[in-house]
Formats: structure tokens, sequence, C-alpha cells
């Protein structure tokens, strides 16, 4: 093979990868993407550890005035919890960029999930392989699979798409909705929403 033919053939590779990898974004109805990360502890985690369960992707920003209104009423947390009591595991993914000035070391970024009493375990994506893998928008941007692993919710926590926590209370909890909904072994009524928030600071 010539050299010519050989770095043609590399760039059919590259290209051919990085269509499929725009394309590997969670759609609902079809097998989720997969998800390898490490947590804060550097420990790697990935999505098939958790086959036959429920899972939740939140995507956080502690900087974004999105996520300080869901954490800082304790609405998120609330979400967690009620979750986590039927067995569902959370994973909150941080892909913001390093370069980014909303960026957080490791041990400020698990810090501040201990000081909100978060009940997840986090993930670190600075690169954004995850998140640009699971078409990720905003911060919050939440997902859910089910134990079979497909995608069964896309979009928003909640139904008012603003940064007042005071919107809270007359909102309708999308995520809480669809986990209750898996439970009693119904379809999820709203499979899809349009998630808002602050964009991700993906890296460039």
């Amino acid at each position: 093979m010539t050299d010519r033919l050989a770095r043609r053939t590399l760039f059919a590779a590259a290209a051919l990868f990085a269509a499929g990898a725009l394309h590997a974004q969670a759609v609902v109805g079809q097998a989720a993407p997969a998800l390898q990360a490490v947590d804060a502890s550097g420990k790697p985690v990935a999505l098939a550890d958790f086959k036959g369960k429920t899972v939740v992707l939140e995507w956080v920003n502690p900087g974004c005035p999105f996520v300080v209104k869901h954490y800082g009423s304790g609405n998120m947390q609330a979400t967690q919890k009620a979750a986590a009591a039927q067995g569902v595991v959370w994973l909150t993914v941080s892909s913001t960029a390093a370069s980014h000035k909303d960026h957080k070391k490791p041990a400020e970024l698990a810090a501040w999930m201990t000081e909100q009493k978060a009940a997840s375990t986090l993930l670190l994506d600075d690169a954004g392989t995850v998140g640009k893998a699971w078409g990720a928008k905003t911060t919050p941007h939440l997902f859910i699979v089910n134990p079979a692993g497909q995608v069964v919710y896309n979009g928003a926590i909640d139904s008012k798409p603003s940064a007042n926590p005071a919107d809270i209370p007359g909102a309708t909890n999308f995520v809480t909705q669809a986990l209750g909904e898996l439970k009693a072994g119904q379809a999820v009524s709203k499979p899809s929403t349009t998630p808002y928030g602050c964009s991700i600071k993906y890296a460039s």
C-alpha cells in the first residue's frame, strides 16, 4: 500500500468514526449510547455496570443559574433521593471544559456535590466525549435509561423553563413522573421534552 493510499484509508476511517460519533446520540426508544467515564476519585464507571437497572443521567454545572435553581432549592436532591428509594442509579455528569471559567477540579466539584447533599455519583467528562455522544445540550439535561438499556426519557427536569426557584412548586417534574410510570410498568407518557438551562461549555 502506498503512503498516499494509506493516508486516504486513515482519513476515511477517521471520517467514518466521526460520523458514527455524531449520530450516536441518545434517541428515545433506542439503545442508550455507551458511557465510559471516571468518578471524582478516578474510578472507571460504565453504563454497562448497571445492566438491568433504571439509570438517570443528569448534566451539571454549579456556575449555571438554572442548576443553582434546582440545587439551591433542594429540588434536584429531592428528585435524586426519590429515585434512589426506587433503586434507580443516578449519574451526574460534568462536561464543562477545563479551559472554561465554570470548570471545577475534581476535588472542588466533589466538595460542591457533598455540600449540596447530592444523592448521585459524579462523573467527570472534561473532554466532552460522553456529553457529545449523548447529545447533552444544557445544564441541567436529563436522560432516563430503562432496565433493558433503552433511552425512555430525554429532556428537561420539569415544565417551568426558568431560573426562578419560585416556579418549582407549580411545575411538573418530568423525571419523577417518568420514573413513577416505569415503576408501575407503564410507558413514559412524555418521553421527550425540550431541555432548558445554560449551554454546556464543551471543549472546542
